[in-house]
């Protein structure tokens, strides 16, 4: 990374921060509240048009700024994506990807660190996004996800892929959201599962470690104390 890039980092990461909270709460808001009145509801849609415009500019002068235009655009393709896409309702919270990002910058260099940044922030934004865009698509369908609570369990159900059952999608956008949910639960596990596995790899490692290091200490001293003990032989012949 350049160093203009990293200015430009530090100088938007939290504008961008608290413009990715105003964009959740603009789009969250009419959702939860079919009866918001038309200014309020004119208010959100300016709100979630200037987010976009924010992130789209961010993007763009990153990919200007990049020594590699190619390379950026290959390792960012679901920020291009947040990006380019259609304005369909449910596609508008990819933009909150922007928010994994900003906390990654700040979760320190460790590997550990950033994957738990990333499991926690995925977890929780997962389950909203997928809370609200169910909701949006599904209320009015006669179907069985009516309000924020049922959304929020069919959310939880799906990512997990324990599927009750009891709570379910009927429209095409809202099953179409339940698959990606359910790839996004799978792949979180696998995080999970990974990351647990390379700490208990760890810990294996260091107590080997500290054993072969104690080992070592054992035989020097051993080998010491039978040079010593041919000094005194010699000595006594």
């Amino acid at each position: 990374m350049s160093e203009r890039t990293e200015q430009w980092d530090r100088a938007t990461n939290l504008p961008l921060t608290v413009l990715t909270f105003v964009f959740l709460g603009a789009y969250a808001w009419p959702v939860l509240d079919p009866g918001l009145p038309d200014g309020w509801r004119t208010a959100c849609t300016v709100a979630v048009w200037v987010t976009w415009g924010a992130l789209a500019v961010d993007y763009v002068v990153r990919l200007w700024m990049a020594e590699s235009r190619r390379a950026f655009v290959r390792g960012h393709l679901l920020e291009l994506a947040v990006v380019v896409l259609p304005l369909l309702r449910p596609l508008r919270l990819l933009r909150l990807v922007t928010l994994l990002n900003v906390l990654n910058r700040h979760a320190g260099s460790s590997l550990r660190g950033q994957v738990g940044t990333y499991l926690v922030g995925s977890v929780v934004l997962l389950v909203l996004i997928g809370s609200l865009a169910v909701l949006d698509a599904e209320r009015g369908a006669g179907g069985t996800i009516t309000s924020f609570g049922d959304a929020v369990w069919w959310a939880c159900a799906t990512m997990t892929t324990v599927g009750y059952g009891d709570v379910y999608p009927v429209t095409a956008t809202g099953r179409t959201i339940a698959v990606a949910l359910m790839f996004s639960g799978i792949a979180v596990l696998g995080i999970v599962t990974a990351s647990f596995a390379s700490w208990l790899i760890e810990r294996i490692s260091d107590e080997v470690d500290e054993d072969s290091e104690l080992t070592r200490r054992d035989i020097e001293s051993l080998r010491s104390e039978v040079h010593e003990l041919r000094v005194l032989l010699q000595k006594a012949d």
